[in-house]
């Protein structure tokens, strides 16, 4: 008989202007490490809506935009503008600032998820990736964002195993997944119709699963998009800064001047 994950928990997470935090550590985000922070955003916005420069260490981010062309740019070196549908993978190790501005022609969904360093990258040289929508690999109705599915890779290199995709399924189908053994991080959002997962009907909210090593399943109930993630769970402590995350206090403090000293250079360009 195939052992099928339950749901530990179910929420919503709360609004910030325009963006819901979905995961956060004041909430989630120590029980679904390496997966931090989940930002949601499905709005209409003014033209060159978007974040000035803002430091991160000790974190990676990956940026999902549907609706928008988004131009970034970071201290690393690196500066392009992403189509919709492509990816922007931003690892910022001992410390980098970017910035990012959409470009929307409609209503923009989007997603910002923040995963966790271990030690040494988060220590290490920041990188910075810009993926193409035509390069975001789609097989079965699964836009693979990270990780691998039936065999198909992002291009994007993980600093551990992590699986995120976005799934589109057809009302009445029923979608199962078995994650590799050692995932025991699992979760899912449906952010576009519903789905049945066991007896509970769900829309809108972000489902917590049980960590075992089961697999997911659920069915659509409508025409569903879902957003999923599994993941190796990140068995450091989580020591906070500002808009940085590490596993030790003298990671974070030195990161921390790096920082203080790119900002610095920033301010001289008239740039913050």
């Amino acid at each position: 008989m195939t052992n099928t994950r339950t749901i530990e928990q179910l929420h919503r997470g709360r609004n910030q202007g325009v963006i819901r935090r979905l995961i956060s550590p004041e909430d989630l985000g120590q029980r679904l490490k390496p997966f931090v922070f989940l930002d949601y955003i499905h709005a209409e916005l003014e033209k060159d809506f978007g974040f000035g420069f803002h430091p991160h260490s000790g974190i990676a981010t990956l940026t999902y935009q549907q609706g928008a062309d988004v131009l970034y740019e970071d201290t690393a070196g690196q500066k392009n503008l992403v189509r919709s549908g492509g990816l922007e993978w931003m690892q910022a190790g001992g410390g980098v600032w970017h910035k990012a501005v959409l470009q929307p022609h409609k209503t923009v969904t989007g997603f910002q998820l923040w995963v966790t360093l271990p030690p040494g990258i988060e220590d290490g040289a920041s990188l910075g990736l810009y993926i193409p929508p035509e390069t975001v690999p789609f097989v079965d109705n699964v836009k693979v964002l990270l990780g691998e599915y039936d065999h198909s890779s992002s291009s994007i290199p993980t600093p551990y195993s992590i699986n995120y995709f976005d799934l589109v399924l057809p009302q009445e189908k029923t979608w199962s997944y078995q994650p590799p053994v050692d995932h025991r991080v699992a979760w899912c959002f449906p952010y576009e119709g519903k789905i049945a997962v066991g007896n509970a009907t769900i829309a809108d909210e972000l489902v917590v699963f049980d960590e075992s090593d089961g697999q997911i399943s659920f069915k659509a109930i409508t025409k569903a998009k879902v957003l999923i993630g599994t993941a190796v769970k990140h068995d450091y402590p989580m020591i906070l800064g500002y808009s940085s995350i590490h596993t030790n206090s003298a990671s974070l403090k030195e990161s921390l001047k790096r920082i203080d000293v790119l900002g610095a250079e920033l301010r001289l360009q008239g740039r913050i």
